[in-house]
């Protein structure tokens, strides 16, 4: 929907209007039937209902059910769970959700037990996350045969109302202890330097002579696709995912209905960068741009845009929400570094 997170009833309840559809469950399900299918001895512990219990049960897993919850959640709810399931003794608590998710499991748990979320936020800047739902469930494996280490991990948020306007302040609210490889585990959001800039410049003279007459381009989130659009002579959203065509913004902070909207219309490119520190280039972060959206615009006309230093400390990942979409784009894919400068780059 493009609303850069649902924290708090008034944002939720004007995603729900929009037609924004709940992303947890199925993600919790797909993490749930990666973890059957690699198997191990565990005992599951949940609680009722759209707390785990259901999405439990369709993944094919009979769950201990504990604690109660209201008819309609909230985050005292998750506060509540987070307590109790280790005061039922859980070695390992898991979550899913965004940051909002995570600052209330920690202010229940802080660093008593190891936690591990699975991503289902729009903003996941904590460095608490795996990677995608499949790499949490190889992560809690290996956790469960003592093959990987424990590491401190920062519980990160931002305000929301300041980030919808284009305006970031991200604050630490504590830690929490993740079982952690860095392959599955891709850590912090981190904003570019001013280092980068000149790069990013680059780039952006680079793309602007590609620029075709009425060909439509979709600009992802990020100060690398901000200097493109300097160079195109026209102002984007830094957070948003604004529509350019024929010299000028057609449409600005756009969400997916919009986007596909677009794509069905002419050919369409889409034009993205890693998310500082974390690699992303679809899925997290930029949710708008969807499964849906990038089939319709096709594999072949996404392009990837990144700085060297970028690259240089960062691995670069894919999480849509679509596993089967997610496997295509891994492997290796052409990425524009510069002006007339590309690296082939292996999406993990």
């Amino acid at each position: 929907m493009g609303l850069k997170g649902t924290d708090g009833e008034e944002i939720l309840a004007k995603a729900l209007e929009l037609g924004a559809r709940p992303v947890a469950p199925a993600r919790a399900v797909e993490f749930l039937r990666e973890l059957a299918r690699l198997g191990a001895g565990f005992r599951l512990l949940t609680y009722p209902g759209s707390m785990g219990e259901e999405e439990a049960g369709e993944a094919g897993l009979v769950p201990e059910v504990v604690g109660r919850i209201s008819e309609r959640t909230t985050a005292e709810d998750t506060r509540r769970a987070a307590a109790e399931l280790v005061e039922d003794g859980v070695e390992l608590l898991l979550f899913v959700g965004g940051d909002g998710t995570a600052r209330d499991v920690q202010a229940a748990v802080e660093e008593r037990v190891p936690v591990l979320g699975i991503p289902a936020g729009v903003k996941n800047y904590s460095a608490v996350f795996a990677s995608t739902p499949r790499a949490a469930a190889e992560l809690v494996i290996k956790f469960l045969r003592g093959e990987v280490p424990l590491r401190r991990a920062e519980v990160m948020d931002v305000d929301e109302e300041a980030y919808r306007s284009g305006r970031l302040y991200a604050r630490l609210y504590g830690h929490l202890l993740i079982p952690y490889e860095p392959v599955l585990v891709p850590g912090a959001k981190q904003a570019s330097g001013e280092e980068e800039q000149d790069q990013q410049e680059a780039i952006a003279k680079y793309v602007a002579e590609l620029v075709e007459p009425g060909v439509t381009y979709i600009l992802g989130p990020g100060s690398t696709l901000e200097a493109v659009a300097r160079a195109l002579g026209v102002k984007k959203t830094l957070r948003g995912v604004d529509v350019f065509r024929d010299g000028r913004m057609v449409l600005a902070d756009a969400n997916e209905a919009q986007l596909l909207r677009e794509a069905e219309a002419g050919k369409c490119v889409i034009l993205v960068s890693p998310l500082g520190g974390q690699g992303f280039i679809l899925g997290r972060g930029s949710q708008q741009i969807s499964p849906e959206v990038i089939r319709r615009v096709g594999k072949g006309n996404v392009w990837v845009l990144a700085t060297p230093q970028k690259l240089s400390d960062t691995q670069l990942r894919v999480d849509t929400g679509d596993p089967e979409l997610d496997e295509e784009f891994r492997g290796y894919l052409k990425v524009i570094t510069g002006y007339r400068e590309f690296r082939v780059c292996r999406v993990i």
